[in-house]
């Protein structure tokens, strides 16, 4: 033990030396001087090309160099091709009015952009007695919500055919609502706001029950349709569907409407019922 006493000062200075020298080693990596191999060290921020995701790729792109393929460029995302779809969402029998009911729903476009056409009415004795057809243009808000821009036409059998310009949202809310809101701006400063609502209960992978609910409200009255301004009318529905498939299925169900206000009024001269509960069967067909 005593012939290695002579070593310990020695080896105390070599320590000495060793952090005096990593110190100012970090001093200059912060500041970014050179080291002593002539590197320059940065430890406060990244270059301003950072996050450029070319910076190391000499200049080659997906469309440039010697490895993209000639002609039209092969590789695209999902969301840069174009689909279309249309859901049948009713197409349905009442038995109360003895006349049939179509909502329709098409669309075609990107992801963010689509062109969409929704369409609704009744047929009574193979004859259009009303409809409504909207021409929308589709923008995805985020990822729930689509906000659309348009038209809508408005047509009766007895009446006066009305033309809208539309602006409204659709989309899933939380909770898995599926809303429909949409508001009106017609001629003769004519206004209106229709809200539809739909819930999707699973009773199993195939037996679905789906509570639905429509109001429509309108700024001034329509004598010649027969519209009163204020809260016009209201429809609850439930219906009861067997999916055979997603894109076959017929469903069952009950229906209540009733009107308010002026429609109300309208309604009552005209010897029209004010409300009504109607039995429906139908089908829900997706393509």
């Amino acid at each position: 033990m005593l012939k290695n006493k002579p070593m310990r000062p020695f080896i105390g200075m070599l320590i000495a030396v060793a952090t005096l020298h990593t110190s100012a080693l970090w001093a200059q990596m912060d500041h970014g001087e050179p080291t002593d191999n002539g590197m320059q060290m940065k430890g406060d921020s990244a270059s301003d090309d950072a996050r450029d995701p070319h910076t190391y790729s000499d200049g080659y792109t997906l469309t440039e160099g010697p490895y993209a393929q000639s002609g039209p460029r092969q590789l695209k995302l999902a969301d840069e091709h174009t689909f279309w779809s249309v859901l049948g969402n009713r197409l349905e029998y009442n038995e109360g009015s003895d006349n049939t009911v179509f909502d329709l729903q098409g669309w075609y476009g990107t992801t963010y952009n689509r062109f969409v056409v929704k369409a609704e009415g009744e047929i009574t004795d193979d004859k259009l007695e009303e409809s409504q057809t909207e021409l929308l243009w589709s923008r995805a808000l985020n990822a729930y919500f689509d906000t659309q821009l348009g038209v809508r036409l408005d047509q009766y059998d007895e009446g006066r055919n009305r033309q809208w310009l539309a602006v409204g949202v659709q989309g899933l809310a939380p909770y898995w609502f599926e809303l429909d809101i949409t508001a009106y701006l017609g001629d003769s400063g004519r206004t209106a706001l229709a809200i539809e609502a739909e819930y999707e209960l699973l009773l199993t992978q195939k037996l679905i029950l789906q509570p639905r609910a429509e109001l429509n409200i309108y700024g001034k009255s329509d004598l010649e349709n027969g519209l009163g301004s204020g809260l016009s009318d209201l429809a609850i529905g439930l219906r009861l569907r067997y999916e055979f498939s997603r894109q076959f299925a017929p469903y069952v169900g009950v229906e209540w409407s009733d009107a308010y206000g002026d429609t109300a009024d309208y309604r009552k001269t005209s010897g029209q019922a004010l409300s009504d509960t109607q039995l429906v069967a139908g089908l829900r067909f997706w393509f």
